[in-house]
C-alpha cells in the first residue's frame, strides 16, 4: 500500500517552499503551507510520511509560520508513534553560521518526543562551512540542509538526491 505524504512547510523568503515544490515533483504526496494551508496538529494524523520544511530565523528558531503548531504539539502532545518523519529546510552558513539550520534540530526533538519515528533523511556535513547547528548528528545534520545563499546551484540536486535517499529508507 503506497504511503500517504504531507509535506508541511513554513518559508518566509520561498527558498524551503521551492524545495517542498521539488520534493512533491520527486515524491508526490500533498503540499501543505504552514501559512495558508495548515489548520491544526490534527492534520498530521492523516499522514503517514512527514516530511517538516522549515528556514531557520534567529537565534536557530523555526520560521514563523510553525510557531503555533510546534507550541501546540508540546502541550497537546498528540502520540505521532508510527509516523516516518524527515526535516529540511534553509539556512545560511556563513552569515548565520553559529546557529546553521538549527530550527531543523529543534523540531526533530519536539516530534521525536511524541513518538515519531525521525531517523530518516540525515544528510551529511560535508560540503558546508559553518560554526554551529542543533541540527547536527554526528557528520550528519538530521535532515537536509540547504543554502540558497551561498550555494544556490547546488539546492536542486541536494533535494533530488535527497529525495532518492528518502525513497530508499522509508521504502516509498
Amino acid at each position: 500500500m503506497a504511503k500517504k505524504i504531507g509535506i508541511f512547510v513554513g518559508s518566509s523568503g520561498g527558498v524551503t517552499m521551492g524545495a517542498g515544490q521539488l520534493l512533491q515533483e520527486e515524491l508526490g504526496g500533498e503540499l501543505v503551507s504552514m501559512e495558508d494551508d495548515f489548520d491544526s496538529i490534527e492534520q498530521f494524523e492523516e499522514y503517514d510520511v512527514l516530511l517538516i520544511g522549515s528556514s531557520t530565523w534567529g537565534q536557530g528558531d523555526p520560521q514563523r509560520d510553525w510557531v503555533d503548531p510546534l507550541y501546540d504539539l508540546k502541550n497537546d502532545e498528540p502520540d505521532l508513534s508510527g509516523k516516518k518523519v524527515a526535516f529540511f529546510g534553509a539556512g545560511d552558513q556563513k552569515t548565520h553560521g553559529e546557529h546553521f539550520v538549527s530550527a531543523l534540530g529543534k523540531m526533530r526533538d519536539i516530534f521525536g518526543a511524541l513518538g515519531a519515528d525521525v531517523q530518516y533523511g540525515k544528510w551529511p556535513v560535508d560540503g558546508y562551512e559553518f560554526k554551529e547547528s542543533l541540527a547536527l548528528e554526528g557528520e550528519n545534520f538530521c535532515g537536509l540542509a540547504i543554502d540558497d545563499i551561498n550555494q544556490a546551484q547546488l539546492t536542486a540536486s541536494r533535494v533530488q538526491a535527497w529525495a532518492e535517499q528518502l525513497k530508499n529508507e522509508m521504502k516509498l
